[in-house]
C-alpha cells in the first residue's frame, strides 16, 4: 500500500505562485497520512520536487513517543527519491512526523510525497544494488569488501557485516550522485568556455604554467589522451615538457616527438637510461621556464579549465606558491567517478596523508630551491615534495582549488584502481613524513596506520609531563559521574593530572554522598558553583579558580568514559605543540558508533559532526574518520588547552553561548587568533551525549537554541556559508561528504 502524505506548513513557509518560500533557517512542514496512520519499519519514499537554485536536502524527523529529536531523524537524497525512490527504515512505532526541507532562506518545489512500506528481503535487495553494482564495474574492490565484511562478521556477527557494508554504501552513493552532479555542474558549455576566454583575455597577469609529464612505456591511447588533454585547455599560456624514462616501447617516443613537431609550446627529452619516476620528472623540470610548474601523470587528464583556474587564482593572490585541486578518478571507458573534495590546505592531515596529491602546481623558484623531487621515494615522490616545499612557505601561500580539475586514471595495477595494488608507496611516505619531522626538529615519530595508506605522527612529551585539570560540570546523574572518574582514574596512562568536579546544585542525597568520598582522593577537586547553569560560565568560573592554576587544562563532559589508557598522553602532545589552540578527542555513543569526530561549521544549517553514527572503525571519507587533522572547531565534551592560550582569548562566550555552540565559537576565535584547532583520532572515549542536560524540549531551552544559533549564524556567517575544512562542493544539509546540489561556490567566470 502506498501512503500519500499530507505537507502543512508549520514554521518560516509560505506558497507563492506553485512554489514554496522558505522564509527563515528553520521551516519545516508537519506531515500527515492522507488515510490511516503513519507507516512504520521498511519503506520506500518517493518526491516529486524540484529547487530554483538552493540546495534542496531534506530531513526527516520521526516521533516515535519520546517527541521530535536530532537522534531520530533521516537524511532524505533528493536524487533517489525523485528517481526510483530512496530505501529507508522508520521505527515500529511512528506517532508524527516532521519534514525540514532545507537549512536556509530559498525557494523550492514539493508536490508530492509518499511513503511504500516493504518487507525486509526486498529493502536488502535495494539497499545492497549500489555495492554489487560498484563491485561488478570495478572487480578489484571485491576482496576489500569481502575482507572487510569477513573480519566484522567475526568479530560482532553476519549481522554487523552487513551493515558494514550497507554503512559503506552512504559514500559509495555519492559515486552514482556524482554522475548527476558532473552534468549538472561540471561540465563546460560553449558559452562557458567563451565566458572563459574573456576573463583571460581582461587578466593584468598571465604567468607562463609549464606542465611537467614523465612518460614509461604508455599505451598509446592513454599517453595521447593525456597530451590532449593539455593542448585542450582553454587557458594558452602554458608549455607541456615531456621526459621519456627511456621506454622499451619505441611508440612512446613517435608519439612525444610528433606532438612536439605539431605545437612549439611542447618540449620533449628522451633520457638515456631507466631513473624511475622522480629522475624522469626532474628532466621534465628542467624543459620548464613557466614561473609555475603542474604536475601530471603520464595516463591522467586534466580538466580543460585546469590551467585557468591556476590563473585565475594568481590573478587574485599573486603571492601563492603552492595551489592544489580536487580530483576524481576516471575509468578505462572515460567515466568519471569517486571525488575527492578537499579540505584547505590542512597541515595535521598533511601528516596523516597526503591530501593535496593532484592537481598541484608550484612556483618553480622554490621548486628549483630545494631540487626538484627526490629519488628514493618512488610512489610517495610527491608527497616528499609537498613536505619539503611547504617548509619553504607559509599557509597563506598555499590555495586550494575547490573544483575538480584533474582525472586520475583508474587502471590494472594503478593505485588509483586499488591502494593495496602497490606497498612501496607507503613505506616511501612514512619515510617522507619522518624526515619532514626530523628537518623541523619536531622529535616527533611516524607509524603506519592499520588502514593502509594513512599514517600516525607521535609527538613528545617534556621530561616532567604538565599537570593537567580535567573540568568536569555535574548535577545528580551520579551514576554518570562515578563511570567517568572511576574510568579517568583507573584507565589513564598520564602520570600527572587532577579531576576538578564542579557541581552546579545537585540535590540527590547519593550525589552529595558521593562528592564528599572522591573529594578525599588526591587526585580529585570538588567545586560547588551555585549560579543558573550556564556551561560557558561555568567552565569560566572554575578556570579562574586557584586549584586550576595549572598548564593545561581540559573540559570533559559528566557522561564520557575512558577507553584507550592514552587519550590523555596523546591529547597533551597536541596541546604542547606550538601554535596549536585546543585540542579534541575522538567519541563513541554506547553502540560504539562515532558521535564526534570534528566539527563542521555549517553542517546541519549551523555545526554539526561527521560521521556520525558510522562504526567505529569506519576509515570515512577518504580516510578523514581515521586521519588527525584540524578543524574549525571540536567538542567540548572533551576537549584540550593550555590554560595561558584560553584566557588568551577570552574563554568561553557567557553571553552569546550560555549553553550550545560555545565550543564551535570558541574554535572559531582561535582561528581568528592564529591558532590551530586539532581533532585526534586516537583518544577514545565513550560518551552519552548530552544525557545530564537533555536536548532541547521545553519553551525555554527551545527559545535560548534559537537565539544562540541566531548568535552563531550572525557573528560567523562566513565561516557558517563555508567551512574551510570541508568543501563548498560537499552538503551541508541532508548528510555529510555528499555532493552539494548545487554546490556552494559560484564558477568565477561567471561572477
Amino acid at each position: 500500500m502506498n501512503h500519500t502524505l499530507d505537507l502543512v506548513p508549520a514554521n518560516d513557509l509560505r506558497s507563492e505562485d506553485g512554489w514554496w518560500i522558505s522564509t527563515g533557517s528553520d521551516p519545516y512542514f508537519l506531515v500527515r497520512p492522507r488515510h490511516g496512520r503513519c507507516p512504520s519499519g521498511w519503506c520506500i519514499v518517493r518526491f516529486d520536487a524540484r529547487s530554483d537554485g538552493d540546495a534542496l536536502a531534506p530531513i526527516l524527523y520521526i516521533d516515535d513517543g519520546s517527541g521530535f529529536s536530532q537522534s531520530n531523524t533521516r537524511h532524505l537524497s533528493i536524487l533517489e527519491a525523485c528517481a526510483g525512490g530512496m530505501t529507508l527504515r522508520l521505527p515500529d512505532v511512528v506517532h508524527a512526523l516532521r519534514l525540514d526541507p532545507m537549512s536556509a532562506p530559498g525557494r523550492f518545489q514539493l508536490n508530492s510525497i509518499s511513503l511504500q512500506p516493504i518487507g525486509r528481503v526486498r529493502a536488502a535487495s535495494r539497499l545492497v544494488q549500489p555495492v554489487l553494482r560498484r563491485m561488478a564495474a570495478n572487480p578489484s574492490l571485491v576482496p576489500a569488501y569481502l575482507s572487510a565484511a569477513r573480519r566484522i562478521a567475526g568479530q560482532s556477527g553476519a549481522r554487523a557485516a552487513i551493515r558494514h557494508l550497507l554503512r559503506e554504501r552512504a559514500f559509495e552513493s555519492s559515486s552514482e550522485d556524482y554522475d548527476g552532479w558532473v552534468r549538472m555542474y561540471d561540465t563546460l558549455s560553449a558559452a562557458d568556455v567563451q565566458a572563459i576566454r574573456a576573463r583571460i583575455d581582461a587578466f593584468d597577469y598571465r604567468p607562463l604554467i609549464s606542465v611537467a609529464v614523465p612518460v614509461f612505456n604508455t599505451p598509446e591511447r592513454i599517453l595521447r589522451q593525456c597530451l590532449d588533454s593539455v593542448l585542450g585547455q582553454v587557458y594558452p599560456r602554458w608549455e607541456l615538457c615531456l621526459a621519456d624514462d627511456a621506454s622499451s616501447d619505441d611508440s612512446v617516443r613517435t608519439i612525444c616527438e610528433r606532438y612536439a613537431a605539431k605545437d612549439q609550446r611542447i618540449k620533449f627529452v628522451r633520457r638515456e637510461s631507466r631513473g624511475h619516476i622522480a629522475a624522469a620528472t626532474n628532466s621534465a623540470l628542467e624543459l620548464a621556464s613557466g614561473e609555475f610548474v603542474a604536475l601530471l601523470d603520464h595516463d591522467d587528464e586534466l580538466a580543460p579549465h585546469a590551467l585557468y583556474m591556476i590563473a585565475e587564482a594568481l590573478n587574485e593572490n599573486r603571492a601563492l606558491d603552492l595551489l592544489f585541486s580536487d580530483e576524481d578518478k576516471i575509468d578505462a571507458k572515460g567515466k568519471r567517478f569517486d571525488p575527492w573534495f578537499k579540505s584547505d590546505w590542512n597541515y595535521d592531515l598533511m601528516l596523516s596523508q597526503n591530501a593535496v596529491v593532484h592537481l598541484s602546481a608550484f612556483r618553480r623558484s622554490l621548486l628549483r630551491e630545494i631540487g626538484g623531487l627526490r629519488t628514493g621515494f618512488d610512489g610517495s615522490q610527491d608527497y616528499d615534495l609537498l613536505l619539503r616545499f611547504s617548509e619553504r612557505t607559509r599557509p597563506e601561500r598555499i590555495k586550494h582549488l575547490p573544483f575538480v580539475l584533474y582525472h586520475w586514471r583508474a587502471i590494472e595495477g594503478s593505485v588509483a584502481l586499488k591502494t593495496t595494488e602497490k606497498t612501496y608507496p607507503y613505506e616511501a611516505a612514512a619515510k617522507a613524513i619522518q624526515q619532514h619531522l626530523d628537518r623541523i626538529e619536531a622529535g616527533a615519530t611516524v607509524s603506519r596506520d592499520a588502514h593502509e595508506g594513512y599514517y600516525r605522527v607521535k609527538w613528545p612529551l617534556p621530561a616532567e609531563p604538565p599537570l593537567v585539570s580535567l573540568i568536569i560540570p555535574t548535577r545528580d546523574k551520579v551514576d554518570l559521574l562515578k563511570t567517568a572518574v572511576d574510568s579517568i582514574r583507573t584507565k589513564t596512562a598520564y602520570p600527572n593530572f587532577q579531576i576538578v568536579i564542579v557541581d552546579n546544585g545537585s540535590e540527590l542525597e547519593e550525589t552529595k554522598q558521593y562528592l564528599s568520598h572522591v573529594s578525599q582522593l588526591a587526585s580529585v577537586c570538588v567545586l560547588e558553583y551555585a549560579a543558573p547553569f550556564s556551561f560557558a560560565a561555568l567552565n569560566n568560573w572554575a578556570v579562574r579558580q586557584p586549584q586550576v592554576n595549572t598548564p593545561l587544562i581540559g573540559f570533559v563532559n559528566n557522561d564520557i568514559e575512558v577507553i584507550s589508557p592514552g587519550w590523555l598522553t596523546e591529547m597533551v602532545s597536541h596541546a604542547l605543540r606550538p601554535g596549536v589552540g585546543a585540542v579534541g578527542a575522538k567519541l563513541y555513543y554506547p553502540d560504539e558508533t562515532i558521535q564526534h569526530a570534528g566539527i563542521i561549521v555549517g553542517l546541519g544549517g549551523l555545526a554539526g559532526h561527521p560521521h556520525a553514527r558510522f562504526p567505529r572503525n569506519t576509515p570515512g571519507y577518504f580516510g578523514r574518520a581515521v586521519c588527525t587533522q584540524q578543524y574549525s572547531a571540536v567538542s567540548a565534551g572533551c576537549m584540550l588547552m593550555q590554560r595561558e592560550v584560553f584566557l588568551a582569548v577570552g574563554g568561553f562566550d557567557e553571553t552569546n553561548f550560555r549553553v550550545a555552540f560555545n565550543d564551535v565559537d570558541l574554535g572559531l576565535r582561535l582561528h581568528a587568533a592564529g591558532y590551530s584547532v586539532v581533532w585526534t583520532p586516537h583518544a577514545e572515549l565513550f560518551h552519552h551525549e548530552s544525557a545530564s542536560l537533555g536536548l532541547p524540549s521545553g519553551r525555554d531551552r527551545r527559545e535560548l537554541f534559537e537565539k544562540e544559533s541566531a548568535n552563531l549564524r550572525s557573528r560567523w556567517e562566513g565561516a557558517v556559508a563555508n567551512d574551510p575544512y570541508y568543501n563548498p562542493n560537499l552538503t551541508i544539509s541532508g548528510g555529510d561528504f555528499r555532493p552539494c546540489f548545487p554546490p556552494r561556490i559560484q564558477k568565477p567566470w561567471r561572477r
